[in-house]
């Protein structure tokens, strides 16, 4: 008889010991309602105290699902939208996404010198929402002493990486060690843009000066630069839809009493100087609004062969910063009443470091609706990075490695 009475309650007990807290709370409530504990097979014999303490007679075995934790490295140079998306999708493979930057020297010795130095490569792939712990200086290629670290160390459950092949110099698989540890998992290649893409784009609107065999390349302008930013649109293969523009997007809108901040700007290249001005200007508000120009109006202000993103590609760079909360895609020129009024926007701000703050004849400031109202305010960039420097970088990259491989050949 005891013994069927011991069985009948093994599901009671199972549950006291699996979550106590659970079967605590269960019990508080049964007593408030002024159930009898005995109802429950003698549980009343004990203090309900025992049931919810995380000390006592019952052994704790929490609940809680156990978090999992992925890595995913990269050189991470000229961050773009395809960069963005790999991490989004690395990150839904867990809970939590460690991402490794890959060392200055390291892709020196395997590729080349990067465009952009580890500082700034580790400011844009902290920058992104999807990203919550980042290890600098990561190695080229997964070895057994770095990867028994990702295990042990750092917590690692898998290693991710795309669906493209990644060799070593020597033809070897970069992953090999994780896939044969059975600790690899693969994401989908985001087509239709590469950082080589991105050069290409730049490069196309590089050309020799004529004459003397002279090899000093310029960024070209007028017809020259329209003929190239006609090739530039056909190598973008880049097709925006709605989905991917949810999948980056917070998917939140401001509360009834947020302080909303608005800035505006190409954002074209997305750099390290584009993260660290939408940080400044989020720490202002509670909700970070940002503007993103047309092609037209930034190839207007700036020149051939600006815009070397499309608005699309530059729109989707901005939404995956942490810090940007929602974007307009083709805001105007100047900021409206309308616009303050429409989105509710508390305060206008503007960078001190920009490609051009000056208007184009018979044109009026397009922040004078904000400053006559007393919301606007200029905000001290903390880096003095534009896009034109950093296509000035690729381009003085270029012309390195083509003097070392005349070198080479002599």
């Amino acid at each position: 008889m005891m013994a069927m009475e011991y069985e009948s309650n093994n599901w009671i007990w199972d549950g006291v010991y699996y979550c106590p807290r659970l079967f605590g709370g269960l019990m508080l409530t049964a007593a408030l309602l002024g159930l009898s504990t005995t109802y429950f097979g003698g549980i009343g014999l004990f203090p309900l105290s025992y049931v919810w303490s995380d000390s006592g007679i019952f052994h704790k075995k929490k609940c809680e699902k156990k978090r999992i934790r992925v890595y995913m490295d990269g050189c991470f140079d000229l961050m773009h939208y395809g960069h963005a998306n790999a991490l989004r999708q690395a990150k839904a493979l867990g809970d939590e996404l460690v991402v490794g930057v890959v060392s200055d020297e390291e892709i020196i010795a395997n590729k080349g010198p990067p465009v952009l130095p580890m500082e700034e490569r580790l400011a844009l792939v902290s920058g992104l929402k999807w990203v919550d712990q980042v290890i600098a200086n990561a190695p080229y290629a997964i070895t057994e002493q770095f990867m028994n670290s990702l295990f042990n160390e750092h917590k690692i459950d898998y290693i991710i990486h795309g669906d493209d092949p990644c060799l070593l110099p020597d033809g070897s698989d970069a992953y090999a060690l994780a896939k044969k540890a059975g600790r690899y998992k693969q994401i989908k290649r985001t087509e239709g843009v590469s950082s080589t893409d991105i050069v290409g784009r730049i490069l196309c609107s590089v050309k020799d000066t004529e004459g003397g065999g002279d090899h000093t390349s310029t960024l070209l302008n007028g017809d020259s630069g329209e003929r190239c930013h006609s090739q530039r649109a056909q190598i973008s293969q880049f097709l925006p839809t709605s989905q991917r523009i949810v999948q980056f997007s917070n998917g939140k809108g401001p509360g009834p009493n947020s302080r909303v901040v608005y800035i505006d700007g190409a954002f074209d290249l997305f750099h390290a100087g584009h993260v660290e001005i939408l940080k400044k200007a989020r720490q202002l508000g509670d909700f970070l609004l940002v503007g993103i120009h047309t092609d037209h109006i930034v190839r207007e202000h700036r020149g051939m062969p600006y815009p070397v993103m499309h608005v699309h590609e530059r729109s989707l760079s901005v939404l995956a910063c942490r810090y940007v909360d929602e974007v307009i895609i083709g805001a105007p020129w100047e900021v409206t009443k309308d616009m303050i009024t429409t989105f509710n926007i508390s305060i206008v701000v503007h960078g001190t470091v920009a490609e051009s703050n000056s208007l184009l004849p018979g044109e009026t400031d397009p922040y004078a609706f904000p400053k006559s109202m007393g919301i606007f305010r200029l905000l001290e960039s903390p880096k003095s990075l534009t896009t034109s420097s950093v296509s000035q970088r690729i381009v003085a990259n270029h012309e390195a490695n083509a003097m070392r491989r005349r070198h080479r050949v002599k």
